[in-house]
């Protein structure tokens, strides 16, 4: 019998969909239940059933993507009638209430699928329904062996917050396995109540295609390239400020926002290019290698954000050769060294990133020498190629031995290990 593993987590994450899409090789039965009904799945995940599936398969999903309904079996892949989907989940709502509560449907699920492993990809919200799920069901060995991934702010800030705090210490002191993407975030469960097994330092991607890249890459020097990048985020009007105050050093340049759904920042930014002379540009939603791409044409790359983890566009930024202003609250610094592949700025400090800017967009050799020495880490740290192998044997791992570390105790250093 193959392994038969169920997610839980956001379904049109890229995260999700390229850790998910490791695992595609094994031949293993992989499921996916959604934090929300309808809110999709990413166009890149492949080879995994889609759980509470009230429209059948997502839009734009990849053919080899299946949908279920568990509760309406008629409801499956390709199901025509919608309107008489969303009548059967009216007439759900008035004679079976329970059934509306998102936990409750998940534990239904869990009870129909029985999977070897649940695997809820972010501590809140995902980790988060799953505790109310378990809660529906009983104390193990009902449940299945639960594995717990941390995707930085989640681990990094949520608990330290008062709206979050006491979610996460009962996510974390029930979960079996915990993993995350910085080695500074391995202690965070031990003080929240973990007594499961701590598991190798992972990015929450699963890696980067490397092969693919090296023939994307643009061998253009970083300093001849006039395109600044600037990720939208919850610190986003900082990095807009921080550009106003350099405004004189961007003259030549233009400057892309991407992933700027927030209107607050990209009014900022228009009013910003309006009032400076500097060309402003949207970047829509496009495809990655379109986002790979365009960090080939960037001389640099601003990241700013209150709490983060290994942020993919950092990774990818650095593959194809922009240099990354990036703020500190990321793990960044434990795998590239500060002043010379990347410089680190505090998310919340206009002038500090406007210094950093400058520094960045008048030093030629500092941006040039950068770009060798991104890829080469990146290549050799993060490479899914090397990575996929571990993932697999983790998991295996993990099915293996079930649930006997449990309560055991956990060793950050050996529990945690470096795997890079």
């Amino acid at each position: 019998m193959p392994l038969r593993i169920l997610f839980v987590g956001v379904g049109w994450s890229p995260h999700l969909a390229r850790w998910v899409n490791q695992l595609g090789a094994t031949g293993w039965d992989l499921h996916l239940f959604p934090l929300n009904v309808d809110e999709g799945v990413h166009p890149e995940l492949k080879s995994v059933t889609v759980h509470d599936a009230i429209h059948g398969r997502p839009r734009g999903a990849d053919p080899t993507v299946r949908a279920v309904d568990d509760f309406w079996p008629s409801l499956r892949d390709g199901y025509p009638l919608r309107r008489g989907a969303m009548t059967a989940r009216r007439v759900e709502s008035v004679f079976y209430p329970r059934r509306a509560e998102r936990s409750w449907r998940l534990a239904y699920a869990i009870r129909r699928l029985r999977p070897d492993i649940i695997h809820s990809m972010t501590t809140w919200p995902a980790g988060d329904l799953v505790a109310e799920a378990r809660s529906h069901m009983g104390e193990p060995p009902d449940f299945p062996v639960w594995v717990q991934s941390g995707w930085g702010t989640d681990i990094y800030l949520f608990p330290w917050l008062s709206n979050y705090s006491e979610k996460i210490r009962r996510v974390l002191s029930a979960c079996d396995y915990f993993t995350c993407d910085c080695r500074r975030d391995i202690e965070t469960p031990l003080k929240f109540g973990f007594r499961g097994e701590l598991l190798p330092v992972l990015p929450v991607t699963g890696g980067l295609d490397v092969e693919h890249i090296r023939a994307m890459r643009n061998e253009t020097p970083p300093s001849a390239r006039r395109l600044v990048l600037v990720k939208g985020g919850n610190r986003a009007l900082f990095a807009v400020r921080a550009l106003e105050l350099c405004a004189e050093a961007l003259k030549g340049y233009r400057v892309g926002f991407y992933y700027s759904s927030d209107p607050e920042v990209t009014n900022a930014a228009e009013l910003f290019g309006r009032a400076t002379g500097v060309p402003i540009e949207f970047v829509p939603k496009v495809s990655p290698d379109e986002m790979l791409r365009l960090h080939g044409e960037a001389r640099l790359s601003i990241g700013v954000s209150r709490g983060d983890g290994l942020p993919l566009s950092v990774l990818e930024a650095m593959a194809m050769g922009s240099f990354p202003v990036q703020s500190n609250t990321s793990c960044l610094d434990e795998h590239f060294q500060d002043g010379v592949s990347c410089l680190l700025v505090h998310p919340e400090d206009p002038e500090g990133i406007a210094a950093a800017l400058r520094r960045a967009l008048a030093d030629d050799e500092l941006v040039d020498r950068a770009a060798p020495l991104n890829w080469e880490t990146v290549a050799g740290r993060f490479d899914s190629a090397s990575l996929r192998p571990r993932i697999v044997e983790m998991y295996e791992k993990i099915f293996r031995q079930g649930r006997q570390g449990k309560r055991a105790g956990a060793d950050p250093a050996g529990g945690a290990g470096e795997s890079r």
